[in-house]
């Protein structure tokens, strides 16, 4: 089939592999000259995947009329905040397509609180049915390795999945389906903020014991709102919730952790965030959860301390003595 990956970033790159690997006809649009270069003078995407060999197959094109000339699957692998930018470009070029829709991206639309979903259904009128997210615990860099991989495709219509199922697989990335797409899509986006926290465990030093609790303490609060807003509980037990959630706290490769390791050290969040290549989804997801949660009448204790550490300049010491100083109370799931 004709995939067209809107996003070169290091998973877009990634799948675009697997897709390749699985002889699919596959065009990724970027904006960035250097990718383009790199790709086409050295074989390799080495701003998002470095020393990573990448098939000649593969058309890396700034021509976005190229990318989706035909194309029958497009995937979003641009981040959360860009979405609603970028989808009707596609959507013009596009008109009344019944392609369907993959989105990559995990997190919450800052202002609106609209899943990623939510916003090419809404800002390219493309129809629920047609669009599926992709998530679990899925580094890019390991997956361009072949290394062994799980993750869910999820679609309200459940035979959507199945198609993105079957045609996503490979001998290294197996794919399960479902058709609780608010809750893979929830909690792909609500881990991100437990690994900023699990990170500035790192970070500030706070030890083993402090990080395995907020892990398990922050599934609370990603199923607590994730159910409230229509998820399925067991959901976050699966690869989209637990899964993914225990790769990114622990994970070399999370930039969720990293920024919460440095924010832990006592650097700036602008300072850490300018730094960076790629985007740490979590930082912006954060404000839309905290804001969430109190539209929501959601207790959310972690990411509200999250929260006022990122953005009003609260000391991860004094947030962590908060935390451990709230009332006692019964530990449940709900």
């Amino acid at each position: 089939m004709k995939v067209a990956i809107i996003g070169a970033g290091s998973w877009g790159t990634a799948l675009a592999m697997v897709l390749n690997d699985n002889q699919h006809n596959v065009s990724c649009w970027t904006i960035e000259q250097d990718v383009i270069d790199d790709v086409r003078n050295h074989g390799q995407n080495s701003k998002y995947l470095p020393k990573i060999p990448l098939s000649k197959e593969i058309n890396f094109t700034m021509n976005l009329n190229e990318a989706l000339d035909e194309a029958e699957v497009i995937v979003n692998a641009v981040p959360s905040q860009v979405t609603r930018k970028v989808v009707p470009q596609v959507t013009d070029i596009i008109k009344d397509s019944q392609s369907i829709w993959v989105t990559l991206s995990k997190g919450i639309e800052n202002n609106t609180f609209l899943r990623i979903s939510e916003v090419i259904s809404e800002v390219g009128n493309i129809p629920a049915s047609q669009i599926v997210a992709l998530s679990g615990p899925s580094h890019a860099e390991e997956v361009s390795k072949k290394v062994p991989t799980a993750i869910v495709a999820s679609s309200s219509n459940i035979d959507t999945a199945h198609f993105i199922q079957n045609m996503f697989k490979a001998d290294y990335l197996r794919i399960y389906s479902t058709d609780d797409i608010v809750g893979v899509e929830l909690g792909g986006a609500l881990k991100n903020i437990i690994a900023l926290a699990a990170g500035i465990c790192d970070g500030a030093g706070f030890g083993d014991n402090t990080k395995a609790a907020l892990m398990t303490r922050g599934l609370v609060e990603i199923n607590r709102l994730g159910v409230k807003m229509g998820a399925k509980s067991k959901t976050f037990a699966g690869l989209s919730g637990m899964g993914d959630l225990i790769v990114t706290c622990m994970s070399q490769h999370s930039r969720n952790r990293y920024v919460g390791e440095q924010i832990g050290k006592g650097r700036p969040l602008s300072e850490v965030l300018d730094e960076m290549v790629m985007v740490a989804e979590g930082v912006k997801t954060a404000l839309s959860a905290y804001q969430l949660a109190k539209r929501e009448n959601v207790e959310m204790p972690i990411t509200e301390q999250i929260y006022l550490t990122l953005f009003e300049n609260k000391s991860p010491e004094k947030a962590m003595y908060d935390l451990m100083t709230r009332v006692s109370k019964v530990e449940d799931w709900g």
